[in-house]
């Protein structure tokens, strides 16, 4: 078994297969050439020593490994405790703390390298590499957005840019490489993931961080937009009343239609598509209402039309407010059917510890809301986009709301002491695979018996 040290020497000839990577650029890499390696590396932030503390060997799919602790302490990954000999499954992108508490001691990812062998594991897929370039910037493309009809594609930072300066025009949104006219225009997953293998393939192709900054600073598409024609178009009536808007389909919006709160759409404004009601309202970034749910980065109209004092229309769907609010305002009186992993043995523990503390759901919800706003939890297992950016005041939608609260609860329960909960639920053991076992979703005797709203101490795929 060969031992693995951190960089710094000459590299020998054999294949380095994955790497421990921290996130200072102070510390080295950890290159991993052998299947099976004993890891020897600086383990505190305070300390240059080196230790021996796990061993890593090179699964069978060549996209994981095992690693097992060797050290005499705890180790985390993934937030999950191994101990000493214990052993867990690692995959690229793995978060690895050589130490019992994050305080301290230094953190590594887990990457593993791209070589002939994954590849040939993969569904291959032919791409002209100059086919996957937007025509823009003329280089692979970031964070890809695709436009209709003519289904070509650019990097959202690019594309934003285009539509910005062809508003600023009051013309037409024509397509940069065939100059059709722009219809809608949405982000691509797809086209996105290749992007991304194509850079990891060949790394000349990438761009400088401070390129890639611009272009995130540039871009605005976060959900579909809806574009119209730069044409003037027909209306059966001008500036109507809100309860006489015209059905005409040329108004997808009822301020396209009629001026509200100062507004009105012109033949150039861009639309977005309310995810509650399928309704439309104008992309705008004239204003502080926010548009879209920071937890799911999906669009939603509620806080929109309220804030231009629209309650109805009797041409287009409207949200009510309710389903698009602040998270200090929002309420709640029944625990979320996801809470706990959907274990409801779990749920009615939770439910019964509240009502001996002689407590609400709200009251309890809202003293962990407090706390996650003055930053007292630990976000890394967060079910919503953007986590550290998210605060009490963060305007999120129903679903993202009923995903902050199930994880409150989590942490709710696991900083409750154990004489606070029920007598039957006190005398439970832990569950090996604490939340992420899948044999309490088929198993009732197996979900009653043990409890899981605590952190895996077993092997498991992270």
């Amino acid at each position: 078994m060969e031992v693995g040290e951190s960089s710094g020497a000459r590299l020998s000839e054999e294949e380095i297969w994955a790497k421990l990577v921290p996130p200072d650029s102070r510390y080295s890499e950890v290159n991993i050439r052998s299947d099976e390696i004993l890891v020897c590396s600086e383990i505190r932030s305070s300390s240059a020593d080196k230790q021996e503390w796990c061993k890593i060997s090179r699964n069978s799919d060549l996209c994981t490994a095992t690693m097992q602790n060797v050290s005499s302490h705890t180790i985390l990954v993934n937030e999950t405790v191994v101990h000493d000999e214990d052993t867990i499954v690692i995959k690229c992108g793995t978060e690895i703390i050589p130490g019992p508490d994050r305080e301290g001691y230094l953190s590594y990812r887990f990457k593993v390298m791209p070589s002939p062998e994954i590849c040939k594991k993969k569904l291959n897929i032919s791409v002209d590499v100059e086919h996957a370039k937007c025509s823009i910037c003329l280089n692979i493309w970031h964070d890809v957005v695709t436009v209709a009809p003519c289904l070509h594609n650019f990097c959202n930072g690019c594309f934003s840019e285009w539509l910005r300066r062809s508003q600023e025009k009051h013309s037409s949104v024509l397509c940069p490489q065939c100059r059709a006219v722009v219809q809608f225009v949405g982000r691509n997953h797809f086209l996105h993931n290749i992007a991304e293998d194509i850079l990891e393939t060949d790394s000349s192709l990438k761009r400088s961080d401070e390129e890639v900054a611009l272009l995130d600073c540039y871009a605005m598409i976060r959900s579909n937009l809806v574009i119209r024609s730069g044409k003037s178009l027909p209306r059966k009536r001008a500036h109507l009343p809100v309860d006489e808007e015209s059905d005409d389909i040329d108004l997808p919006c009822p301020q396209c239609g009629t001026e509200l709160e100062g507004f009105h759409c012109n033949q150039n404004t861009v639309h977005l598509q309310c995810q509650a009601c399928g309704g439309m309202m104008p992309s705008r970034t004239d204003i502080s209402v926010p548009q879209h749910c920071l937890g799911c980065d999906r669009a939603f109209c509620g806080a929109y039309w309220n804030a231009q004092r629209l309650t109805r229309s009797n041409f287009h769907p409207v949200c009510s407010s309710e389903t698009f609010k602040p998270i200090s305002d929002c309420s709640i009186s029944r625990i979320p059917e996801a809470v706990h992993e959907k274990n409801q043995h779990e749920q009615d523990i939770t439910k019964r510890c509240i009502i001996r503390m002689g407590r609400t759901l709200q009251d309890v919800v809202s003293d962990w809301i407090a706390k996650f706003n003055n930053r007292e939890i630990d976000r890394t297992r967060m079910p919503l986009n953007h986590a550290e950016m998210i605060t009490a005041a963060t305007y999120i939608c129903n679903d993202c709301y009923d995903k902050l609260v199930s994880f409150l609860l989590y942490w709710f329960r696991i900083s409750m002491p154990k004489d606070l909960l029920p007598p039957d639920a006190s005398k439970r053991e832990d569950c090996w695979y604490g939340y992420a076992c899948r044999t309490q979703h088929h198993n009732e005797d197996h979900a009653r018996k043990r409890n899981h709203v605590c952190r895996p101490t077993r092997g498991i795929n992270m």
